[in-house]
């Protein structure tokens, strides 16, 4: 059944399908898993995910799904909602389907942007607790990695106060000699907080800390949230989490948590983060929820674990990756692909007729203010001038071997007319089209989207990766500058060059992956660019080194790895009601 959507407020349609929705002991049935196999934690379950897969070695996958999108606007334009809309689409047609989504960060979820839960009636539920924490993943990943930043910070502390003979009789530790000007890590707190960018701590007496510059990031775009999203098991995640560079030393010696023997307390504060949470949609397709967003500074990809799990158990499985196809899909092709060693049968490339006249020349999307008319009244030829960016989309996909399907995800405001043109310019692309009413209608309003993801699905292609491990940094950098982002090249400054000389002498980098940091609002490194901007270069700033997750990050631009809270945020209007405990207000 599907609710009125355009009347109703998403936690509303969500609160009246939670009224039907399976508990842990049916979906234990209707999954055909064993007693075992599930965690259940009050109305949702995690699935032990090694005694899963180890039942089911033996069965082939199902088809893997893709999803990604064109250049959105800053509110988003609906992958989460289109993955959740394939599920009930395909659902429709009676296919065995589930999927696999990314866990919501508190940042995005109490500011403008809302939650990752999807929208109308492609929604994933139980609304309330995917918006606010869940089973407790990111949470026990915050307390993981501050622990790293404590057992850092005391340790300089202790260095400096005591010499190395009293270090060696009142604590067992040898001198690490930390150069606290080169401290790699900072804090995380899972909200959008720009006042916690730059800091400076320990201030006070000797016995308050090392006094030095710090910082804090957003809880997503943490290494161990990068970690769990690519770990193959238990064992890999503690072994990843004892090799995250924390600092260096004063001779320029890298030091690890491991050096830190805090490494194993992180793994056991992670220990049942491994495990992906069932959800279902509002139609009861299964959903797993593992690893978190933000593919501008992160990897930004639900994790290879629920993949794995979720091609054992669906003769379909769909995934999501972060904003658009130049980020998310970028990271999933030359990164988590190469790492899981899993090849996708298609990628859906979601599309919104609000994004494209964004790109079209249309006013500037601002969260927290009203909409323009421009986006609700039909304007064909801004529609059509923006359709350059998505056919940009489809070429990047393309040299992955893979022939996309164009998903026109579809809002009421739109016109039969400006989607005619979306999918015209789509198919001269040679990409497959299909408009998708999913958001207004559920699983009925995505036949014809289900369809061609299942047509597309038999087709086969031939995929590859855009450059071989061999390849150095730089020489990746300039490629996916040129291939992918559309730049006439790179320009690094010389501290950024001089970082990456350093990384591509030393030999243990040489099998680490390359995750780009660059704003998701363009395809640029300007966020003010939009279309496909023509004639610049894209700039390298830094490069993280996430020696856990084996990432090397350069950064472009002046992206930071704490976004804002905006003026008109979220948590103004989200509410609980003191006798019944229900939340209203969540979007």
């Amino acid at each position: 059944m599907a609710y009125d959507a355009v009347n109703m407020a998403d936690w509303q349609i969500s609160e009246a399908a939670e009224k039907n929705m399976p508990m842990p002991e049916e979906w234990m049935e209707k999954l055909g898993l064993e007693r075992e196999e599930m965690l259940p934690m009050g109305r949702l379950a995690k699935l032990d995910f090694l005694k899963v897969i180890d039942r089911l070695k033996d069965k082939p996958d199902g088809k893997y799904i893709e999803v990604t999108a064109i250049t959105p606007t800053p509110l988003g334009e609906g992958k989460s909602t289109t993955s959740v809309g394939l599920m009930e689409g395909l659902g429709a047609r009676g296919k065995n389907v589930g999927g696999a989504l990314r866990q919501p960060s508190g940042g995005p979820t109490m500011n403008v942007k809302g939650t990752a839960a999807g929208g109308g009636n492609s929604l994933l539920i139980p609304m309330t607790e995917f918006s606010l924490g869940l089973t407790g993943d990111i949470n026990d990943i915050m307390n993981a990695h501050n622990l790293a930043m404590v057992a850092l910070t005391s340790r300089m502390q202790h260095e400096r106060n005591y010499n190395d003979e009293q270090l060696a009789r009142l604590s067992q530790m040898r001198r690490l000699s930390i150069d606290p000007t080169r401290v790699e890590m900072g804090w995380i707190i899972d909200f959008c907080a720009q006042a916690l960018r730059n800091i400076v701590i320990g201030l006070g007496g000797r016995y308050d800390g090392f006094t030095m510059q710090s910082k804090f990031g957003i809880a997503v775009g943490s290494e161990c949230m990068a970690i769990l999203a690519v770990a193959k098991d238990l064992a890999d995640l503690k072994e990843r989490l004892n090799n995250i560079t924390v600092a260096f030393d004063k001779s320029g010696k890298p030091i690890t948590t491991g050096d830190l023997e805090v490494g194993n307390a992180m793994a056991a504060f992670m220990r049942n983060t491994i495990n992906p949470t069932l959800m279902c949609t509002a139609e009861y397709q299964p959903c797993m929820v593992h690893a978190g967003p933000f593919a501008n500074i992160a990897v930004g990809q639900s994790s290879i674990i629920a993949d794995r799990v979720g091609l054992k158990l669906f003769d379909y499985h769909v995934t999501e990756s972060g904003f658009a196809a130049d980020i998310g899909f970028e990271k999933f092709w030359n990164v988590k692909s190469r790492f899981s060693g899993l090849k996708p049968h298609v990628s859906v490339l979601t599309s919104t007729i609000r994004a494209l006249k964004m790109h079209g020349g249309g006013p500037a999307v601002v969260p927290g203010k009203d909409m323009p008319e421009e986006y609700v009244k039909e304007n064909v030829g801004m529609v059509e001038a923006g359709t350059d960016n998505m056919v940009h989309m489809i070429n990047v996909i393309r040299k992955a071997g893979i022939n996309p399907v164009v998903c026109i995800n579809r809002f009421y405001t739109d016109t039969d007319e400006e989607v005619a043109v979306v999918r015209k310019a789509a198919e001269a692309a040679g990409a497959r089209c299909a408009e998708s009413k999913h958001w207004e209608k559920g699983g009925e309003g995505a036949l014809e989207f289900a369809d061609a993801v299942v047509e597309a699905c038999e087709e086969g292609n031939d995929f590859q990766f855009l450059y071989p491990l061999e390849m150095k940094l730089r020489d990746r950098v300039d490629k996916i500058a040129k291939e992918v982002y559309g730049a006439d090249g790179v320009s690094w400054t010389p501290e950024a060059e001089s970082k990456a000389k350093m990384l591509e002498n030393d030999p243990k980098y040489d099998d680490f992956a390359t995750m780009m940091v660059k704003t998701h609002l363009s395809l640029s490194h300007d966020p003010t660019l939009k279309g496909v901007p023509k004639g610049w270069t894209l700039p390298i700033r830094d490069v993280l080194i996430y020696s856990g997750a084996k990432f090397l990050c350069p950064c472009a631009g002046a992206i930071s790895l704490m976004p804002g809270t905006g003026s008109k945020p979220a948590f103004r209007k989200i509410d609980v009601d003191p006798a019944t405990g229900k939340v209203s207000g969540l979007f």
